[in-house]
């Protein structure tokens, strides 16, 4: 009798081993009040409503943050919300309210509340800060998640670097980034500058999160949902598993050499905490240290290059070189992702139609001017090729498109600067290169993916 009560007692210890382990769920809304929560930086009213916070849209006020008074940096959060028709709005997270940073603004990581048609609901937004993050033309699949007049439930992972979105248990964006450790969580009224937007309502429900034991309750990954890696100059296993690779190390001169000598120029370039920096001159086109080529070419692939520039700057980033073509004054040729301050710099006006301002293709194809520049911050250049397919990305959203090797595009080719180079931008591959101009320039995060 005892050995059979002992068989029991140790198959009721092995069942309640193996019972999974409830999550502690903490409550940031008890559907009464609004205690623990303070609002910030405007004036748009927030009410309670059965069971919810509700948020009303107002003129003449900036952007209004109903944030939480405690910070959290590792957490699983969950919440439910619903948005009127065209009012924007988000749910920021590791964010902050300092002095020092533009008097107190609230900035930091926003979960995108978007019932536009643009559909970036679940995309991750760096609020008052570097803007765009992840975008949600990454993942066409997570756009159709959100419903629109409905109430959608969302999920939020930040645990480390890895920062995840979910919008009705669709997987949405995921990203890798350093930036912020730990903030506080704030429920976004968005400013409106239109009389037909006062009065509308964002509401949110059943906030609650989770700060303990996250391993055991984090989310599998996704292999289908692509992942920015905003981590300077690292691959994450996931990119690895993708076929990226570091064109730079970020440490040193490895796999680059100056476009008109055989080793890496002796001035007008440093390195300096994991920056590559191309130093001010002149303002010269190559007069300094000159330009740096990739020491092997390249045919198909997806280059990304992080850049950052000083005021009135002059740059580029330069694909199909042949550093055979020009040995004389001047930069090396090939297509150019043109670098430039549009505000400061006189080469914006010059060219046709604004085919020389940032992100264009220089001197060929203009970029809109309504690019998603991040002024004072590092900026993400992404060039596809995929044969003669070509494509200029800015900060994840795609804004020169062209195919090559074809009449229309050597009838333009004609009416630019490079009519006098044959063949030009119609080679099977080339060097990719990093432009000397005179100015100061940073790069850092210099990755490829060959296709």
């Amino acid at each position: 009798m005892k050995k059979r009560n002992l068989f029991f007692f140790a198959v009721l210890l092995l069942l309640a081993s193996c019972t999974p382990k409830e999550p502690k769920w903490q409550d940031l809304f008890n559907g009464k009040d609004l205690n623990g929560w303070e609002k910030l930086n405007g004036t748009a009213e927030y009410k309670i409503e059965d069971g919810a916070i509700v948020g009303i849209s107002q003129l003449n006020t900036p952007n209004t943050f109903l944030a939480t008074t405690e910070k959290y940096g590792d957490f699983i959060l969950e919440f439910e919300f619903k948005v009127d028709e065209g009012l924007n709005s988000g749910v920021q997270f590791r964010s902050n309210s300092l002095q020092e940073y533009r008097d107190g603004r609230v900035h930091g990581y926003q979960f995108e509340i978007d019932p536009s048609e643009r559909a970036w609901t679940g995309g991750i937004y760096d609020e008052a800060r570097r803007g765009w993050l992840y975008p949600m033309n990454y993942n066409p699949e997570g756009m159709k998640a959100f419903k629109n007049g409905e109430w959608n439930s969302a999920r939020i992972e930040t645990i480390g670097n890895s920062i995840r979105t979910w919008v009705n248990g669709i997987p949405c964006a995921n990203i890798l980034d350093d930036t912020t450790p730990s903030g506080f969580i704030a429920l976004q009224v968005h400013a409106i500058n239109d009389t037909e937007q006062e009065g509308k309502t964002v509401a949110w429900r059943n906030i609650r999160i989770l700060t303990d034991e996250l391993d055991l309750y984090k989310t599998a990954e996704d292999d289908n949902v692509m992942q920015i890696n905003q981590i300077a100059n690292t691959i994450s296993e996931k990119e690895a598993a993708d076929g990226w690779v570091l064109l730079w190390d970020g440490k040193t001169t490895e796999g680059w050499r100056g476009a008109k000598r055989d080793d890496f120029p002796d001035k007008g370039w440093v390195i300096e905490d994991g920056v590559l920096k191309v130093l001010r001159s002149d303002g010269g086109e190559s007069t300094n240290g000159g330009d740096i080529v990739t020491t092997r070419p390249y045919k198909n692939f997806i280059l990304k290059v992080d850049f950052k520039i000083t005021e009135g700057a002059n740059s580029g980033i330069k694909y199909f070189v042949d550093t055979n073509l020009n040995k004389g004054e001047g930069s090396a040729i090939g297509c150019e992702f043109q670098i430039l301050d549009d505000k400061r710099h006189p080469d914006a006006k010059m060219g046709k139609d604004g085919n020389r301002t940032l992100g264009s293709l220089y001197d060929l194809i203009p970029a809109p001017k309504d690019k998603p520049f991040r002024n004072g911050f590092f900026n993400t250049a992404m060039v596809v090729v995929q044969g003669n397919h070509v494509e200029h990305w800015l900060n994840g959203v795609k804004i020169v498109e062209y195919e090559r090797n074809n009449d229309a595009w050597n009838e333009l080719v004609q009416t630019s600067k490079y009519k006098d180079w044959p063949n030009f931008g119609n080679f099977e591959e080339g060097l990719i290169l990093l432009q000397d101009h005179g100015d100061e320039v940073w790069f850092q995060n210099i990755k490829i993916k060959e296709l």
